[in-house]
């Protein structure tokens, strides 16, 4: 007969660390939504307010520019992150990878929709600074949309079309 060894009691893990760094991170990350609240829309409005100089016509330019270009590639970008089964890491990447794409649009939007003190500072600056900016935006996502559930409908009615001609082509 063989001794066994001893068993000595499981050690539970520490997690008191961990939740110690999960608070410090939860704070700061509070800290940071509350100053970006502050700051962020005041300087996306005067970013661009510089870009457009106060003319028209490149305020709608730049508009339909950033709407259509920070909606179209956080769609393809998100289209192509989510589209299979990865793991949570990857997926989680392609969510950040996503936000940061469409952050010019997010942050105009924030302004738009903004009730705040510097939602509404921003909001001023670009009715003064950048005109037209804010509605051509919009109206740049839209077609960004619009070109892109087209585009998508295409693909998908051609690839039927092929699937219906080689079932036609078996039939003979």
């Amino acid at each position: 007969m063989t001794a066994q060894p001893e068993r000595t009691a499981a050690k539970k893990p520490d997690r008191s660390k961990r939740i110690l760094i999960g608070l410090v991170l939860v704070v700061v990350l509070v800290v940071l939504a509350f100053l970006g609240a502050a700051f962020m829309p005041r300087w996306w409005s005067h970013l661009v307010g510089r870009q457009i100089g106060g003319s028209m016509t490149v305020g709608v330019s730049l508009g339909l520019f950033y709407g259509f270009v920070f909606t179209l590639l956080p769609l393809l970008v998100g289209r192509w992150g989510f589209h299979r089964r990865r793991p949570w890491k990857v997926w989680v990447a392609f969510a950040v990878a996503t936000v940061l794409v469409a952050a010019p649009n997010l942050l105009t939007l924030g302004i738009v929709i903004g009730r705040d003190g510097a939602a509404h500072a921003a909001e001023r600056t670009l009715d003064v600074d950048a005109p037209g900016f804010r509605n051509s935006s919009l109206a740049g996502a839209i077609i960004a949309v619009l070109a892109l559930a087209a585009a998508w409908y295409l693909l998908y009615s051609r690839q039927r079309a092929k699937e219906r001609l080689a079932r036609f082509r078996a039939r003979k």
